[in-house]
């Protein structure tokens, strides 16, 4: 249960993340970056969209699942198995993108975007507590 509240947590922080860059691409703004001033760059890169769907809207969905996914989890929705099952191929597939987008940024875009690498360390988390719980 305590994996399925932090990744029900990790799934909110990933959700307030990508509501925040959403509504900063569509008010055309700059989002503030923390760290460095790469952000715009990698955000209007052309990788910023995969199958011409924004990264942000991919990421805000796919949060939303996963929420959604723990929550059902928690109180126990049938078929429970279903549920843990779509929850760790999810995170897997999510956990694979999040790192080809942060070799992007590496080697390709040559700059760091401080909200992508902190919804990649959200969602390698998400993984993490994943592989090492019991319960899930």
């Amino acid at each position: 249960m305590t994996a399925l509240a932090l990744i029900f947590t990790l799934a909110a922080i990933g959700i307030s993340e990508t509501v925040y860059l959403i509504r900063k691409r569509i008010a055309s703004e700059k989002p503030v970056c923390i760290l460095g001033e790469d952000c715009v760059t990698v955000l209007t890169s052309k990788y910023s969209r995969l199958f011409i769907i924004p990264n942000d809207v991919l990421g805000f969905l796919a949060y939303i699942v996963i929420a959604t996914i723990s929550a059902f989890l928690v109180i126990g929705v049938e078929p429970i198995y279903f549920w843990s099952l779509i929850l760790k191929i999810l995170v897997f597939v999510a956990s694979l993108i999040s790192l080809l987008f942060t070799y992007l940024q590496w080697r390709v875009i040559k700059a760091w975007c401080f909200w992508c690498l902190m919804s990649a360390f959200t969602i390698w988390l998400m993984g993490i507590i994943i592989i090492f719980s019991e319960s899930i």
